[in-house]
């Protein structure tokens, strides 16, 4: 006589309270933890604003960001507005930095009106715009905050990734690599041009700035195009702003 733990029937019904058993300690593992993983993005986004703009804690060759415990108050500190461009209109919202640029992205696929963030920091005397930006590289997403003064000249860029390949495409987020922006202009004689990341540029110091160009990382041609289209796509979204910040 079989046991009635043998019986399909038992199997499944346990399966059936296992699932809902691990299902709810998951989820209720996931809510208590959602404020310290919000709290967490919040820190990471006012990190990567500031390294933009430069203040950072690089050492000669890394990137490095300043400490969690400091983001906040330097962020303050540093970060003088928060706009939103929508539409054709600007308007401060101090939450600015909180908008998901994915989203906004697929809002406007959708047919709505994009909204723009745009944080204006001031440093030392000088004024930078920073720019959130996403886009599409080997693998997955990648993104970027990019620093730039009144005329679209880059001031300092920050690079990051999802999933590009370790030595190779994920190398966007190194110094090398992020530090060749400085300088490059977005605007070629009054005109958007972006910034291309090229191949066979025979500028490997990044000496012309003059050229709309940056030298690619070896072996990681698909994520350099991603991130060209990135800066041309993205960026020239915000010329009209920098058209009228010129005219006023």
């Amino acid at each position: 006589m079989s046991k009635k733990t043998d019986s399909n029937v038992y199997t499944i019904i346990f399966a059936i309270a296992m699932v809902i058993v691990v299902g709810g300690l998951l989820a209720f593992t996931a809510s208590a933890l959602r404020p310290r993983i919000n709290n967490n993005e919040r820190l990471e986004k006012q990190q990567n604003i500031l390294y933009a703009m430069g203040v950072n804690a690089n050492d000669a060759s890394s990137a490095v960001f300043v400490s969690t415990a400091e983001a906040p108050e330097l962020f303050s500190k540093y970060i003088t507005k928060q706009l939103v461009i929508q539409a054709g209109e600007v308007s401060e919202d101090e939450n600015a930095y909180l908008i998901d640029v994915k989203k906004e992205q697929a809002s406007a696929k959708a047919g709505n009106a994009r909204r723009l963030p745009l944080f204006v920091g001031n440093k030392d005397g000088k004024t930078f715009y920073i720019a959130p930006i996403r886009g599409k590289g080997l693998w997955d997403a990648i993104w970027a905050y990019v620093a730039m003064d009144e005329n679209m000249v880059v001031q300092g860029a920050y690079f990051d990734h999802k999933g590009e390949t370790a030595g190779l495409g994920a190398n966007i987020k190194q110094r090398y690599f992020m530090d060749d922006f400085i300088g490059e202009s977005l605007m070629s004689n009054g005109e958007f041009k972006g910034i291309t990341v090229a191949k066979g540029n025979n500028d490997p110091k990044n000496e012309r700035k003059d050229d709309n160009k940056v030298d690619a990382i070896a072996g990681a041609t698909i994520t350099g195009d991603g991130v060209t289209a990135m800066l041309k796509s993205e960026l020239k979204q915000y010329v009209p702003y920098f058209e009228n910040l010129k005219n006023n």
